[in-house]
């Protein structure tokens, strides 16, 4: 399982496709983490995925730390394979996962003490419902530690060229999570019914899981984790470096997370069911997302190995190859979304006509930006390879900004709630123009190697 690909090689397409499938494959079982989750509470009822959905934004904000060190660690990790600098990957390595775990405590242990005030900012106006998301974020909270190494030690495969390893190892975590939802949520035989404690339990021990598998076979794997020193002290000059690639992009996905946050208060006035609706709508809208983030990534590596080693003509190369594989997955999912959203949205709150009625009315809406929200995350794969985080950035931090002034105002309309919807859709639409035009621009430009 330790094949890495060689990206400054070979046929452009190949290499990249043969990087990317797996990685896509494993942002699609991060996905049905979450969708699993949301198909068996919605069998519980429309409050637990109203809880579940709330909860799960600080579980977004924690994922958003995270990238801190995942993308710092992983363009660092990738331009030090293209230099064949060795030496230079693993100190990547070791100095990302001790600044990591020292972020991912430190949060963990926030969350936990301040459980009743986070949860009361969403203003919901359900005692219940309250009650059974700071149940749900206090059990996830304390599994945080291992949310926050997985995706490092995947970043650091990928990078690497060995997008396979990640995606068998998420797959015994998603196999794991599927057979414990029913089990802890519903109850059999001498385990009782935990309701949505059991669906934070579960995946719980999933991520356990999947950290156990990846340490065991990271330690036979001598040529990116032998000699990393984790009990040592961090080497300052290499977490500043992390923490300025990286930040950035933390920077933009926390801030879109507090943003989303906001427009949910927004839509708390109307009661929990368009909570719902949002928490599982966003969750079937990660089909574009999540899978076009794995090629994201793979689209990352390549650009970032070839930069390394200095062959522009290939970074270009590699970029559009990528544009248009995920242009294809955005159109797919613009279809998926506008014309098949009452049949997809029914799996998951079949006893809830509302819900249905609006779920199919939300996902239509968000349906005409799928295109360009799959060519935006492309490109921040692009400007990320090349060391540039802070581009995508700015961009996403600026336009989903917008989102809060522009929600208020439709949502005072005649739109009501689906103002907030159209909100959302209209500003992915604008990130992915911008985004792929100032990468675009970039490449015709030229490239300037460190």
């Amino acid at each position: 399982m330790d094949r890495n690909i060689n990206l400054t090689e070979g046929n452009i397409t190949r290499a990249l496709t043969k990087l990317a499938l797996p990685i896509m494959a494993t942002s699609f079982i991060q996905m049905m983490y979450n969708l699993t989750d949301m198909m068996w509470l919605g069998r519980l009822s429309t409050k637990a995925v109203a809880a579940a959905g709330t909860a799960g934004f600080f579980m977004w904000l924690g994922a958003s730390l995270v990238l801190i060190c995942q993308v710092g660690v992983s363009v660092g990790v990738a331009q030090g394979h293209g230099r064949q600098d060795l030496d230079d990957v693993k100190k990547h390595i070791s100095n990302g996962i001790k600044f990591n775990l020292f972020i991912g405590i430190i949060y963990s242990l926030l969350l936990i003490v301040f459980r009743n005030q986070v949860i009361d900012f969403f203003n919901i106006r359900d005692v219940e419902t309250i009650n059974l998301a700071v149940s749900y974020l206090v059990i996830v909270s304390c599994g945080f530690i291992f949310h926050f190494t997985n995706p490092i030690f995947s970043a650091i495969y990928n990078a690497s060229g060995n997008s396979l390893l990640p995606f068998i190892i998420s797959s015994c975590g998603l196999v794991t999570n599927m057979v414990l939802d029913p089990i802890l949520i519903f109850g059999i035989g001498p385990i009782p019914a935990l309701g949505i404690k059991g669906a934070a339990l579960a995946t719980v021990l999933a991520q356990i899981i999947v950290t156990l598998i990846y340490i065991i076979v990271s330690r036979k794997n001598r040529e990116l984790f032998s000699h990393l020193k984790l009990f040592s002290l961090p080497e300052k000059d290499y977490i500043i470096r992390i923490f300025k690639l990286g930040f950035p992009a933390c920077l933009q996905s926390g801030v879109h997370a507090i943003i989303s946050m906001i427009l949910t208060r927004i839509l708390g006035q109307w009661g929990p069911t368009p909570v719902a609706v949002s928490s599982v709508g966003s969750q079937i809208e990660s089909i574009t997302w999540m899978t076009t983030e794995g090629f994201s990534t793979a689209i990352s590596a390549f650009v970032g190995q070839n930069y390394g080693a200095r062959n522009y003509e290939r970074v270009k190369e590699g970029y559009y190859s990528g544009l248009k594989i995920v242009g294809a997955i955005g159109i797919f999912a613009t279809f998926l979304l506008m014309f098949a959203g009452e049949p997809i949205f029914r799996i998951f709150t079949p006893e809830d006509s509302l819900a249905i009625s609006q779920g199919k009315i939300y996902l239509w809406i968000l349906g005409f930006s799928q295109f360009f929200m799959a060519m935006e995350i492309a490109s921040a794969g692009g400007f990320n390879g090349l060391g540039r985080t802070h581009i995508p950035a700015i961009t996403g931090i600026v336009l989903n900004g917008l989102r809060v002034p522009s929600a208020m105002i439709l949502a005072s309309t005649a739109l009501g709630m689906t103002g907030v919807w159209w909100s959302i859709s209209v500003s992915s639409i604008f990130k992915g123009i911008i985004l792929t035009s100032a990468m675009m621009y970039v490449l015709k430009k030229g490239l300037r190697f460190n």
